[in-house]
């Protein structure tokens, strides 16, 4: 299969298709048994740990399902942590940041803990996280999965938009094939294998189109 550059793509299969560990192989963190797996020319199948882990941090941004926030650490703490394995300035993280929860509406929350805040506060900062080194890819693991309905949409939107905005690649895993209608491209997975591929005529998308061709 091939996911072309600013292309958003659902994974959905059932629970236990393959799906996850077919996201984990694109990711690095399970190698193939064989076969290839090659992000931005990449070859990352034949990396060693230690390249893989830099490849990460300069290549891909990830939402996960149960958030995965340090629960000692503030949100806005929780943000800027990828910017320092990235060698950057503790102002400059900070202030990025900063921007990040300014930008996911989490303005007022900036010193709150994991604990201090609901479960899609928590995931808005998750979302921060990921997008805040500025990758190329995004990779979520049923990022609403912990969610309830409206908190979904509302948080599918914003990764939505993000992405978009930034011309950046999304990889969405999802058991909830109604969320499709989100991506450019969806993929069936069953038992391990693609079942099928399916080009989307996103209405989503096509709504935005259309709204921004009225404000013009």
């Amino acid at each position: 299969m091939e996911i072309n550059k600013g292309e958003i793509c659902f994974l959905v299969g059932t629970s236990g298709s393959g799906k996850s560990t077919l996201l984990n192989m694109m990711a690095g963190l399970e190698k193939p048994t064989s076969g290839t797996v090659i992000l931005n020319g990449t070859h990352i199948e034949k990396m060693s740990e230690r390249k893989l882990a830099l490849f990460r941090q300069k290549n891909l941004g990830f939402v996960f399902q149960s958030y995965n926030l340090l629960p000692t650490m503030t949100a806005q703490e929780n943000v800027a942590m990828p910017l320092m394995f990235s060698g950057k300035k503790q102002s400059v993280r900070e202030k990025k940041a900063k921007q990040m929860l300014l930008s996911v509406g989490l303005g007022g929350r900036l010193k709150h803990k994991p604990t201090q805040m609901s479960g899609g506060q928590q995931q808005r900062v998750a979302i921060a996280r990921a997008f805040v080194s500025d990758p190329p890819i995004i990779l979520a693991d049923e990022p609403t999965g912990n969610l309830d309905s409206s908190t979904t949409i509302e948080v599918m939107n914003m990764i939505v938009e993000m992405v978009r905005k930034n011309n950046q690649t999304l990889i969405v895993v999802t058991h909830e094939p109604e969320l499709a209608v989100y991506g450019d491209k969806v993929i069936h997975i069953k038992d391990g294998h693609i079942e099928r591929m399916e080009i989307n005529e996103n209405p989503i998308r096509k709504m935005e189109i259309e709204k921004r061709e009225e404000q013009q």
